[in-house]
């Protein structure tokens, strides 16, 4: 008789863990000083991944010093608590610890964005400004048409931008906001923030076409 076909009922089985995986789900999963001690080393490895990230990404934001580690903390904290929650949906499909790792970038770009909805009236230096024509694929050759056009775009930003593009245009391009803690804050949709994106930059190309800035080509295919 042949064997039964273990995916003929259209489940198919689970991936066997690598033998590390094992070991972090086997003690997570138990209880005693092991239990206590694979927790400590999971908190201690998030909090490295979150540092790491924070230092990355929040330069932008003026996080330095006690206040990046108290985020790093949480983020580390908060993961540590959704990991032990959904230690049952792991799976296998990665190592454990690529699994982990996901949830406190999650965590990271949550409070990223928690700390700059909370500290809007952090001001924006002018270097912070000069680097956006980097960020539409322009380059002017000389220092100083790079500063005038700097200037235009900032002033197409407070002038020719609505409220609402202004606020998603600032926090992605100048403040590095992640997209998934702006969808969350702002309770809209992705999609929403791209149409709004893609509107306010064809609305500040147009408007340095007409000051002579760009060329029309330049501002249809940059």
């Amino acid at each position: 008789m042949a064997p039964a076909d273990p995916t003929a009922d259209g489940i198919c089985p689970a991936p066997r863990l690598d033998p590390g995986s094992d070991q972090w789900v086997q003690v997570l999963s138990g209880a005693g000083p092991q239990r206590e001690a694979a927790l400590a080393r999971l908190h201690d490895l998030l909090l490295r991944i979150a540092r790491g990230e924070l230092q990355r990404r929040g330069s932008r934001l003026r996080l330095t010093g006690p206040e990046l580690d108290d985020l790093a903390y949480q983020a580390a904290a908060d993961a540590l608590l959704a990991i032990v929650a959904k230690l049952g949906q792991f799976r296998g499909e990665s190592k454990f610890t690529t699994w982990a790792y996901k949830f406190v970038i999650l965590e990271v770009s949550a409070k990223i964005g928690r700390h700059f909805w909370a500290n809007p009236g952090v001001p924006m230096d002018v270097e912070d400004w000069e680097r956006l024509p980097d960020r539409f694929g322009l380059d002017p050759a000389r220092e100083t048409e790079r500063r005038e056009l700097a200037g235009a775009v900032r002033r197409a930003v407070d002038e020719h931008l609505t409220p609402r593009q202004r606020q998603i245009f600032v926090a992605i391009v100048l403040n590095g906001v992640p997209m998934d803690a702006l969808v969350g804050e702002l309770g809209t949709t992705r999609n929403a923030i791209y149409k709004t994106m893609f509107d306010a930059r064809r609305k500040l190309r147009d408007t340095l076409a007409a000051q002579g800035y760009l060329s029309d080509q330049t501002s249809r295919h940059a």
